[in-house]
């Protein structure tokens, strides 16, 4: 053995050229079609035989030939269809033996995706040994698996979202619950920049109850609640706190005055009856309100704001309830919001 491989010289048929590669394409030495390979001739939708490379074709590099051969010099061929869809390809070219022209192997490349949709394609337009429609499949189901996932990710991400504020909620009444309140008021504190807080609690609640049964008390609860939200601004916070305790947060409140408007139109809407299956629910209110810092405070002191409307709330029980009894800053107790009758005594 001298060392050297020996070059053998090979005949092939058109269809077995075809099946190795079903993108060739042959030219003479004047870059005349001679011959296509089948997924080309799909492509071209007419075989173009005798026809000028450049009359199918537009070549983006290079950009000018004299005659095929020049097509060898390159060392990456790019061309694309001339009519819609103006399908891209890469390929490389080689001189046939005897000067018999030049044989062009095309692929698509990175617009194989485009190509696929655009021509309607599928694997047996493809060599047996051609892994893009493989991978083009992979990036489809990646794709697809990934949609699903973004989707799923969207669901889960409402599905929190629903559950955060179910935590926070008040299941018969819709109010913001104990927990709302708790973390509200927290924010409000942190702040410093002045709120208004008002304990409410329902008075002869337990006789609703005792006479008409639980389902009249919670469409008495039920009722209060849509009193309480028409009696203050949307960005309030209206919480249901206990069986029949509310609190009302009243952000950026800094006097007394928006407290009476509020605590008046409460007890003004109050005097409506509530009627349940024809009977009429007897319930009145009792309201304890306080102001709170307007300078940044730790949540330490939202227990001693509840004591002290706590204790302004007890305050309008045992003056004869229906009322709203301010706590000053002071320690006094001052009854700010009376029923109508009451007014001008």
């Amino acid at each position: 053995m001298d060392g050297h491989l020996r070059q053998h010289e090979f005949l092939l048929s058109g269809s077995a050229l075809g099946h190795l590669m079903p993108m060739y394409l042959w030219l003479d030495a004047e870059a005349r079609i001679r011959g296509a390979g089948p997924t080309l001739r799909k492509l071209m939708r007419h075989p173009g035989l005798g026809t000028g490379l450049e009359e199918v074709f537009v070549l983006r590099r290079p950009r000018r030939i004299a005659a095929a051969t020049d097509l060898t010099s390159a060392q990456r061929l790019r061309m694309s269809l001339r009519q819609s869809p103006f399908t891209t390809f890469k390929g490389i070219a080689v001189p046939l033996l005897a000067d018999d022209g030049v044989l062009l192997n095309l692929s698509f490349g990175y617009a194989v995706r485009d190509a696929v949709r655009d021509h309607g394609l599928s694997d047996t337009d493809f060599a047996a040994t051609d892994l893009a429609i493989e991978l083009l499949y992979l990036a489809e189901a990646k794709a697809a698996v990934m949609g699903e996932v973004s989707k799923m990710a969207v669901r889960l991400q409402g599905a929190k979202a629903r559950a955060e504020e179910q935590a926070l909620t008040d299941a018969l009444t819709g109010l913001g619950n104990r927990r709302a309140m708790e973390q509200a008021l927290a924010t409000l504190l942190r702040e410093g920049t002045g709120f208004a807080l008002i304990h409410l609690d329902l008075d002869y609640f337990k006789q609703v109850n005792d006479t008409l049964g639980h389902a009249a008390g919670d469409h008495v609860l039920t009722e209060v609640a849509a009193v309480l939200r028409a009696s203050v601004r949307g960005a309030d916070l209206v919480s249901r706190v206990g069986g029949d305790e509310f609190v009302v947060l009243l952000a950026g409140v800094r006097d007394r005055a928006p407290l009476e408007r509020v605590g008046a139109q409460i007890l003004e809407r109050m005097r409506r009856p509530i009627l349940y299956d024809g009977e009429t629910c007897r319930i009145a209110v009792s309201m304890g309100a306080v102001m709170g810092p307007t300078v940044p405070t730790s949540g330490d002191a939202a227990e001693a704001l509840m004591a002290e409307a706590d204790r302004a709330l007890y305050a309008s029980k045992r003056a004869g309830r229906a009322r709203l009894t301010f706590a000053l800053p002071d320690g006094t107790l001052e009854a700010i919001a009376t029923p109508p009758s009451e007014e001008g005594r």
